[in-house]
């Protein structure tokens, strides 16, 4: 086992992803110039111990996916004296413990400088505890993979830095808190800019985005997002979230939401990740998506939409298994194309022409009569009211029988004559 009082300078310790294996020597802890330990990912056991509260200058603590870390109430209680405590990581840590409530966390008053909490993978049961809410630096809460339950708190929505919230794979229910949707690192750019670039002791790995690798940055990095998929929440999704303007990556899939999808999502103009699959939304896709530019992954696949999809440059781009599902959704890339309304749904032609016609019919009996009696009376009126204009007709008119009888004696004289 090493031992660690010979390295009595040592400030930073990273022994993450290895095959270390046997129990962390406490020998550890009385290297007081430590800032960082990072032993995750090996085969460690690993407890906390108040040993190492006499590591003042301690900032960054990531000891998950080890062997036996349990008693999660009691590591709290440790290391929320740890008061430089920055980067909180105990993923795959106290399997199957509860979450500790706000009655065993009454003295709580830890925590002030934390940055990240990692608790993913922990299968902790149990509701999220309100102690939470008084983590006012907290820009990282990673609570996926756990067994949760209750409803997503509404003060949430007042961490002044929080900006991703990852809650994926839990059993939470209710409506998505409108609250949620007024997180200021999410609104408000002026916010972001205040809070500026954290660096750590130790880099810490993540992908930017949903297709890219794995990056290492020696700095706080984590898009803007709020992940929720695989819960029980219902209801509509707010219209108020289409104030959070900065946000990057919204996954919302495999819950119980209801209703229109809001056609304010298009004002998150930097949304990269938009996952609405397996709910039960219907109505159409907002036309208004088409303006969403940045969109590397978006899914709305097994809902009750309908109609057709928006045409863009960016929807189209995507696979065909984003759409199915939604057996009256048409249109590109879906290989069923929008069809001109038909069938019982259409108006009868037919019976519109008909009508029509019964209509018309009386009209055009009308409109002939009145074009009769015009004409009649235009013609005859004169001759029957003014004498003069009647005998110049009547003279008119033998003239014209004179002249005719004329043609025909000559007509028939002539015939005669070559005939003989």
């Amino acid at each position: 086992m090493l031992n660690f009082s010979k390295l009595s300078q040592l400030s930073k310790l990273d022994l993450r992803q290895n095959n270390f294996f046997g129990i962390l020597p406490r020998s550890l802890y009385s290297c007081k110039f430590l800032k960082a330990i990072r032993v995750a990912y090996n085969n460690l056991e690993v407890q906390i111990e108040p040993e190492i509260l006499s590591l003042k200058s301690l900032s960054f603590l990531s000891l998950g996916m080890n062997k036996r870390l349990t008693n999660i109430k009691e590591a709290m209680r440790i290391l929320m004296g740890c008061k430089r405590l920055g980067v909180l990581s105990l993923a795959s840590s106290f399997l199957g413990e509860e979450m500790p409530n706000s009655v065993e966390m009454a003295d709580f008053n830890g925590f002030q400088n934390l940055l990240l909490l990692d608790l993913n993978s922990c299968n902790l049961s149990s509701i999220i505890p309100s102690w939470l809410s008084k983590l006012k630096k907290l820009l990282v809460l990673d609570l996926n993979n756990n067994r949760i339950t209750g409803s997503i708190p509404s003060w949430l929505g007042t961490l002044p830095r929080l900006q991703a919230l990852l809650m994926e794979f839990n059993q939470l229910s209710g409506e998505f808190p409108k609250e949620l949707c007024t997180l200021p690192m999410l609104v408000s750019g002026q916010t972001e800019a205040q809070v500026g670039r954290i660096y750590l002791e130790l880099p810490i790995h993540y992908s930017p985005s949903a297709h890219a690798k794995l990056l290492q940055y020696n700095y706080l990095f984590y898009n803007p997002l709020i992940h929720l998929g695989h819960n029980c929440p219902s209801g509509n999704i707010p219209i108020e979230i289409g104030q959070m303007q900065l946000l990057h990556q919204l996954d919302l899939s495999a819950n119980n939401f209801s209703g229109n999808i809001p056609d304010q999502i298009s004002n998150l103009k930097y949304i990269e990740v938009l996952d609405l699959s397996m709910n039960d939304l219907s109505g159409k896709i907002p036309a208004s998506f088409t303006c969403l530019n940045f969109l590397s992954r978006f899914n709305v696949s097994y809902n009750n939409l309908g109609g057709p999809i928006p045409l863009s440059t960016q929807l189209q781009s995507f696979d065909s298994s984003a759409f199915e599902g939604n057996l009256k959704l048409c249109g590109a890339p879906l290989p069923n194309k929008c069809q001109t309304t038909t069938g019982a749904d259409a108006p009868d032609m037919s019976t519109q022409d008909a009508d029509t016609k019964e209509h018309q019919i009386p009209w055009f009996y009308f409109s002939d009569a009145l074009g009769f009696i015009t004409g009649f009376w235009g013609v005859c009126g004169p001759l029957v009211l003014m004498r003069k204009w009647r005998y110049a007709y009547y003279h008119f008119l033998d003239n014209v029988q004179d002249s005719f009888h004329v043609m025909i004696a000559k007509c028939m004289a002539s015939m005669r004559i070559k005939f003989v």
